[in-house]
């Protein structure tokens, strides 16, 4: 693993000197935009279109937009100044519960491991929080970004996730079409959570795989060979009115043996199911009938010169 930080971990006046690696990759296949009339990649130029000349990084400097049009400028030295020692700390301030924090706050994980002479106190930290069942607060500043980070344990290694401010975090008021009371139907929501019940199971990460990234890694080998692909077109999915009928098919859907932890009995499923559908079916069923009747039904039909009926069979 690459180093990305180094640094010390301070809770009161003990520090921990440490080093910080990735805990995640980035797994996507990166494509590049190629010139379909010669093959060439397409590259980009930092180009300054005032002066229409090509500028490199030496006569670049960061600035802030405060006005349409009008910026403040910083050079890199003047940014470095607002840093000092501290930035090399990720400082505790505080240890709560893991549950406390919701998950919208976490950004990214690093692995931290002990540098230089700091194995024991990093073992001592630890263990301290692995028996104590908390997670730190601390602030920590990497590549001149300061964010708060959540310190904890995963297995016998400290790790560190990256977390928003709250004023980084939208709220949920913003958010359009939101329904202003939530009103269900019992039968659907006791359905639903039979379902709910039925799909339960202990988090398995090794079972779930990057379905499109293995398909496209196919497709690659195949233009490799210099095979001719045709990708078949997905048949278009029949939408679903009845919401009762979409939870019955559902569950039948997704039975478990008898014997398999959290399963439903396959006729206490079936009969809750259809029980909880009985009156919507049969109330669907007596409209349909009704109106299949209504179709066969003979129509009248009107004499010449008069308004007296007869019907025709």
């Amino acid at each position: 693993m690459h180093t990305v930080w180094k640094g010390a971990i301070s809770f009161g006046l003990v520090h921990v000197p440490v080093k910080m690696f990735s805990a995640t990759e980035d797994k996507d296949i990166s494509m590049r935009l190629i010139h379909r009339e010669c093959g060439s990649n397409i590259s980009y130029v930092r180009k300054c279109p005032t002066c229409e000349i090509d500028v490199d990084w030496e006569g670049i400097v960061k600035g802030y937009e405060y006005e349409k049009g009008r910026f403040v400028l910083f050079e890199k030295d003047e940014l470095e100044q607002l840093t000092d020692d501290a930035t090399r700390t990720i400082r505790i301030l505080d240890f709560v519960a893991l549950e406390e924090i919701d998950p919208i706050y976490f950004q990214k994980t690093y692995y931290l491991s002990p540098d230089q002479a700091g194995g024991n106190a990093y073992n001592l930290l630890l263990e301290a929080m692995r028996q104590s069942g908390r997670i730190g607060i601390a602030k920590v500043s990497i590549r001149t970004k300061s964010s708060l980070a959540a310190i904890r344990v995963i297995g016998d290694c400290l790790a560190m996730e990256t977390i928003f401010y709250p004023d980084e975090i939208r709220s949920v008021e913003q958010v359009p079409g939101l329904p202003d009371a939530v009103t269900v139907n019992e039968k659907e929501l006791t359905m639903a959570r039979m379902l709910i019940e039925q799909l339960s199971t202990p988090f398995e990460p090794g079972k779930y795989n990057d379905d499109y990234r293995a398909k496209l890694m196919d497709l690659i080998q195949h233009k490799i060979a210099g095979e001719e692909v045709r990708v078949a077109p997905e048949q278009q999915r029949t939408n679903v009115l009845d919401l009762m009928a979409a939870l019955q098919a559902s569950l039948e859907a997704v039975k478990l043996p008898p014997d398999a932890p959290g399963s439903l009995d396959r006729g206490t499923a079936a009969g809750a199911a259809a029980d909880e559908g009985a009156a919507g079916a049969k109330a669907d069923g007596k409209a349909a009938a009704d109106g299949e009747a209504a179709a066969a039904a003979p129509r009248p039909r009107k004499r010449k010169g008069g308004s007296s009926k007869e019907t025709v069979s």
